[in-house]
């Protein structure tokens, strides 16, 4: 049934092709129509209702139920970096050049609307401010008080701003030492107005950034939203101008070389952009959200369209003899190759649809978006493609042209080359096969060895010879990559609201003696290993005990009860501390509930909020950091609960829930495409145990992508862990083309080992010709500089190397296993005689 519907969609196609190219013109007018409502918005985001079984989730909910949010100060703090490694920015020119720098912004009316009234601060106010003899001068006489100063009166000032004045080191670096007069970094620090717009703030901050490059000379950045546009800009621009370039270039030479026909690359090439504006045309009526990530399905279904049109011309190359015509031969070919075609499609879909399980929108989004661009293809390479060949073929042949094409894979060298495999599968399959099973368990086994990171770092610098490519196709490196890199380590954040807090909540017995000094150990812990803040003037750590001591330098009453509590006089509370909580509360309840939970009178948890120096690109290290000094506030032998539940620590525990679910996807996705193609083999082939030999090699796929990740050192992050599930999809197409084309051999009545010949010679040719294509344009990913893209290049490129030879080495040996110890009888009928009944 389902070959005889396949059967007559296709001649239809075939005998009208005309009118199928109309009809599809139409179709395709619709589906673009969904282009421009494509939505472009980035949904990377998950909800935490996702994740309700995630430990540090439940306790993150019941802080901000219990405590509420994390303070947010009436300001917001935007950045001006000046660095000069060559001279000195604490020089009287350089700090001159800061206050007209401050002249400048404040002149534009946008960014004074939400300059918050703490304005502007920068080491040169402190040095003018001095040299002005004033307390609070206005900016323009601290400009002439420094343009009267003498080089060796403002040297003199700086040292004496470094001596006695700790808010000078926070616009310096971590290591500067104070009595040093000189430095080749400063930062200014310009607070706005939190409660303003988003857009007006942009807009002040452009006025920054803008001001800063017409500095640029003297050594003044930002690494706000402007630059980080700016950055962005210029990588598209790299890649449309080396990448993309290289990527068609490899595509077009490797098409050539296959199809020897100019006519066929276009018509292919037709396919392939008709097959991407579909599915983005789907995505828009839909209303999936695209957003940067659709980058990953126009590149694969670029490479799944091409493997397309490979099967559906070879097919058609051979079937053509020298007397048959055109619409018979693309009739017979196009109906041989559609079954492996729709079962490519089914397969696929099962595999990336499989991630719609996914808590995070944009892997289900993903998953979706590659379907519809898989199913995209099926209709465009059975419909259009097809017609439009026949068309410019006759349309060539009536003027004479000789339209006659030799197939991939019967070459003189190729065709004896593939046929090896056969040979191999014939004297040795056991071997092939055993051998197959050790190298995929192998793989499988690096899966525990693989590195896990949240996200994966740039190492290194851009290669020279990348930057030296002639004209356009040269590297341009942004400043914002090195400056960024710079800043992270050359600053600590600037104050406790800018740095990522972390706050550890601790339950059950918070009243015992020892309670409060596990938490001071504990935090003295963090503190020794530097991931807290250390930034002159401000609070790296607020808790029950700092709460107190905040509380007791203006209430000497509850003063007295603290010091009474400390019999150890050693600062921290160490008796009877539930009436000290009590006099807390009754002293101070506000301060008190931010740091402790009170319930019908009885104190049931209480909270650490940490100002940390890290960022998240040493997120697992510091996450450790956090654990270890929990552990110690959890004591040893008591009835305490402390549990991590700041940013990063969510982030790390999602990951792992998200990486989980990634592994536990695969899983279901390959049990659901055995099945598949269990089923669909009996109903086309009448037999589901071929069905089952042909998924067996996606397996061994698997296995030695995830081997060769381990090997390239490449980590476990949460694009690798997708990109692994998509392994799948991937990895299945060749063997459906290899398996479907022997069926059909040996339903037209050939021995099993002529058939596996036809089928790894002829078949084989084509995937030959798209794992070349497909490989080429994803390597020249590999020359982007980004960790993270570089990853995917390799893991695509591992995963269609490997299928291919997975493909024509290991399933003609289980192929060959199969048709002597597993063929039903019935499969080796003509299938003349099936369709003659």
């Amino acid at each position: 049934m389902l070959r005889a519907a396949l059967k007559r969609s296709i001649d239809f196609v075939t005998e009208h092709n005309r009118i199928t190219l109309l009809v599809m013109i139409v179709f395709t007018g619709v589906v673009l129509a969904g282009i421009p409502q494509l939505d472009t918005t980035s949904q990377v985001g998950a909800s935490a209702d996702s994740f309700q079984d995630v430990d540090r989730v439940q306790k993150a909910q019941y802080i901000e139920e219990q405590y509420g949010e994390d303070e947010t100060d009436d300001r917001t703090f935007a950045i001006v970096y000046v660095r000069d490694d060559d001279g000195d920015v604490l020089s009287k020119s350089a700090l001159l050049s800061e206050l007209r720098y401050q002249q400048a912004v404040r002149d534009d009316d946008s960014f004074q609307a939400v300059l918050h009234g703490d304005g502007i601060v920068g080491f040169s106010n402190l040095i003018a401010t001095r040299a002005s003899g004033k307390s609070s001068p206005d900016l323009e006489t601290q400009i002439q008080a420094l343009e009267g100063a003498s080089e060796s009166e403002v040297e003199r000032l700086v040292e004496e701003v470094l001596a006695n004045d700790p808010r000078a080191l926070r616009f310096l670096p971590a290591d500067h030492d104070p009595s040093s007069t000189s430095a080749s970094d400063r930062r200014l620090l310009i607070a706005l107005d939190s409660g303003a717009s988003e857009d007006a703030r942009s807009e002040a901050t452009a006025a920054l950034h803008e001001e800063a490059e017409r500095r640029e000379e003297a050594g003044y950045f930002t690494l706000g939203e402007h630059e980080i546009a700016d950055a962005q800009a210029s990588a598209v621009q790299n890649l449309i101008e080396l990448v993309v370039p290289l990527a068609l270039l490899l595509i077009l030479v490797v098409l050539g070389f296959a199809y020897r026909d100019l006519v066929d690359i276009v018509v292919g090439m037709v396919g392939v952009v008709l097959s991407i504006l579909w599915m983005l045309g789907l995505l828009g009526w839909l209303g999936v959200a695209a957003g940067t990530i659709v980058i990953v399905p126009i590149v694969l279904i670029t490479g799944l369209s091409i493997d397309f049109g490979f099967h559906v011309f070879n097919r058609y190359r051979e079937e053509r003899g020298e007397d048959d015509g055109i619409r018979e031969a693309m009739s017979s070919g196009v109906r041989l190759v559609a079954t492996a075609l729709l079962l490519v499609t089914a397969t696929a879909a099962i595999g990336f649809l499989a991630n719609l399980a996914n808590p995070l929108p944009m892997i289900r989004n993903l998953g979706i978006s590659i379907t519809l661009g898989v199913t995209s293809a099926l209709v465009i390479f059975t419909t259009v493609v097809p017609a439009l060949k026949i068309g410019v073929d006759g349309l060539l042949e009536r003027l004479g042209r000789d339209r006659h094409k030799a197939p991939l894979g019967h070459g003189d060298h190729l065709e004896p080359a593939l046929s090896r495999s056969v040979t191999l599968a014939r004297r040795a399959a056991p071997v092939v096969v055993l051998v197959a099973v050790v190298v995929g368990a192998a793989g499988g086994v690096a899966w525990a060895g693989l590195d896990e990171e949240s996200f994966q770092q740039n190492e290194g610098e851009v290669a020279q010879w990348k930057q030296e490519l002639p004209g356009p196709l040269g590297w341009d490196v942004h400043e914002y990559r090195e400056n960024s890199a710079h800043v992270q380590q050359v600053y600590q954040p600037a104050s406790e609201d800018a740095a990522i807090q972390s706050r550890i909540l601790m339950e059950g017995d918070v009243t015992s003696d020892d309670a409060l000094e596990d938490v001071q150990r504990g935090t003295e812990e963090i503190a020794e290993s530097g991931a807290l803040l250390e930034q002159p003037g401000t609070r790296s750590v607020k808790s029950p005990v700092t709460a107190m001591r905040q509380v007791a330098e203006r209430n000497e009453t509850f003063a007295a009860a603290f010091r009474d509590a400390d019999t150890d006089g050693d600062g921290v509370p160490d008796t009877d501390l539930a009436a000290l909580y009590d006099r807390f509360y009754a002293a101070d309840a506000e301060v008190a509930s931010q740091v402790l939970e009170r319930t019908d009178g009885e104190y049931r948890s209480l909270l650490v909020t940490l100002a940390l120096d890290a960022g998240y690109a040493e997120a697992d290290e510091t996450v450790s950091t956090l654990e270890a000094g929990a552990d110690t506030m959890a004591g040893d032998g008591t009835d305490r609960d402390v549990t991590v539940a700041g940013r990063l620590a969510l982030n790390e525990a999602i990951l792992d829930e998200l990486t989980a679910g990634i592994f536990l996807t695969m899983l279901i996705a390959l049990f659901a495409i055995v099945l598949a193609l269990a089923v669909v083999f009996r109903l086309a082939h009448g037999s589901a145990t071929l069905g089952v030999v042909v998924a067996v090699p996606i397996a061994l796929v698997i296995g030695l992508v995830i081997g060769g990740m381990y090997l390239l050192e490449i980590p476990l992050t949460l694009l690798t862990a997708l990109l692994i599930s998509l392994v799948i999809g991937l990895g299945i197409d060749y063997n459906i083309h290899v398996g479907d084309r022997f069926a059909d051999e040996l339903r037209a009545g050939k021995p099993p080992i002529d058939a596996l010949e036809a089928a790894v010679t002829g078949t084989g040719g084509a995937l030959l010709g798209s794992t070349i294509t497909s490989t080429g344009a994803f390597a020249t990913i590999i020359l982007v500089p980004e960790a993270q893209l570089q990853s995917f290049g390799i893991i695509v490129v591992l995963a269609l190397t490997t299928a291919f030879f997975a493909s024509v080495l290991v399933l003609p040996s289980l192929l060959w296993l199969w048709s002597r110890y597993g063929r039903p009888a019935d499969v080796s009928r003509d299938v003349a005689a099936e369709s003659a009944a």
